[in-house]
């Protein structure tokens, strides 16, 4: 990495480290907010969803935006909202006796913010880098938003012993000097026709999909399942460390961290193999899937704790192989203008992944354990086969990726 290039990309690192807060720093807390506002396991998981679904409404329009006014001008602004969504919510928390509606509302804002962060900064990334670096530096930013992951249990359950509401406080402190950063600090790569014409934008962006639909329909899918299940394990975790092991505060966020420091640390491993092994982003996405799907069918058949920590640090491990493997071939797949696009899409798909993973395993956890880990273990192991058989790598290169990307 070009040693001009090393704050800025930092500062970068900095947005989905942010971004994972948005729901990683809850999980610790969420039985606290139950029980304190007395909801229903369906009202805590919405906390989640609210979040996440208008994120991913959101990030499509935002990814247009990005290719045609540039990255920096969205990403910055976006991390502002996200931080007052945040105020709002801690607000609400603190002063009204029925803050429920109000938190709700206030996550929908912090989710149209989330929409212009780290999938933006993937983007970025993209164009700043060429490709024989972008597969370490998306491993990077990975790595970036997986420690946010491990950091954000601790976070949420050391604010948590302040107040329940104190988390979304934090968000607000910690977002809003990154938009200043990002702003300052980075500078933003000059754009090839940044005068397009729209209908020719789509119409460039629809020969990209229509050409790639099934390699980017695999890692779309891929993308969406890892997420979905990863979530939903550390929703089901968080609340069986307090129900069934009675075990709360910053303990109770260091156990929840150790799966995430396992993924944290694998994708910055897998990101800097591949910058010299491209040629294994298709096996380690198949691969990570498998692990995962493996991992949560152990987890059906252990009952002690132990196992079921070993377990969930094997989802860990799948999770940490797949999401770089596919930052790297979606950001691969097009190139200018059409790259925030073509991420977006793929950051919706993670979106929603989260907003169903919580909200999903607590509707399976009604019908016990054995439930919970089976169906979510069948659907890895199938996108897995899936990405095994349908994802050709060779086309989610664009001809034009070797020839001096990075502007």
């Amino acid at each position: 990495m070009k040693s001009k290039n090393i704050l800025p990309f930092a500062v970068l690192c900095s947005v989905p480290f942010v971004m994972v807060l948005g729901n990683s720093m809850l999980i610790p807390v969420l039985p606290k907010i139950k029980s304190t506002l007395h909801l229903t396991q369906i009202q805590t998981g919405l906390i989640i969803t609210a979040f996440s679904v208008p994120a991913g409404l959101v990030i499509m329009f935002v990814g247009i935006l990005s290719d045609r006014i540039g990255r920096k001008k969205v990403i910055s602004p976006a991390l502002v909202i996200y931080g007052l969504g945040g105020a709002g919510a801690a607000l609400a928390g603190a002063f009204l006796k029925k803050p429920y509606p109000v938190i709700i509302a206030a996550r929908v804002v912090q989710g149209i913010g989330a929409a212009g962060t780290a999938p933006i900064a993937i983007a970025l990334t993209g164009d700043i880098f060429q490709s024989k670096e972008r597969s370490k530096a998306q491993g990077l930013l990975e790595a970036s938003n997986g420690l946010g992951k491990v950091l954000s249990p601790v976070l949420g359950a050391g604010s948590g012993l302040l107040s329940w509401w104190a988390p979304f406080a934090l968000y607000a402190a910690i977002a809003i000097p990154a938009a200043v950063a990002v702003w300052v600090l980075i500078p933003e790569p000059k754009q090839k026709d940044v005068t397009t014409p729209i209908r020719q934008y789509f119409h460039d962006l629809g020969g990209i999909l229509k050409k790639k639909s099934w390699s980017l329909a695999a890692c779309y899918l891929a993308g969406g399942v890892v997420l979905m299940i990863l979530f939903g394990v550390l929703f089901y975790f968080s609340d069986l460390l307090e129900s069934r092991f009675d075990v709360t505060g910053l303990l109770k966020g260091i156990i929840i961290a150790v799966p995430i420091l396992i993924m944290s640390v694998t994708s910055f491993l897998v990101g800097l193999f591949m910058q010299t092994h491209r040629n294994w982003l298709k096996v380690a996405t198949w691969v990570g899937l498998l692990v995962v799907a493996g991992a949560l069918g152990v987890s059906a058949l252990v009952k002690e704790a132990l196992w079921l920590g070993v377990a969930m640090a094997f989802v860990g491990l799948g999770s940490g192989f797949v999401l770089p493997s596919l930052d790297t071939m979606v950001t691969s797949a097009a190139s200018g203008q059409a790259r925030g696009m073509v991420t977006s899409v793929y950051g919706a798909v993670r979106f929603f992944g989260v907003a169903l993973g919580p909200p999903a395993f607590g509707w399976l956890m009604e019908h016990g354990r054995f439930v919970v880990f089976v169906p979510p273990a069948v659907l890895a192991a199938a996108a897995g086969i899936f990405v095994m058989f349908t994802l050709k790598l060779e086309l989610l290169t664009p001809p034009e990726a070797g020839a001096n990307p990075s502007q």
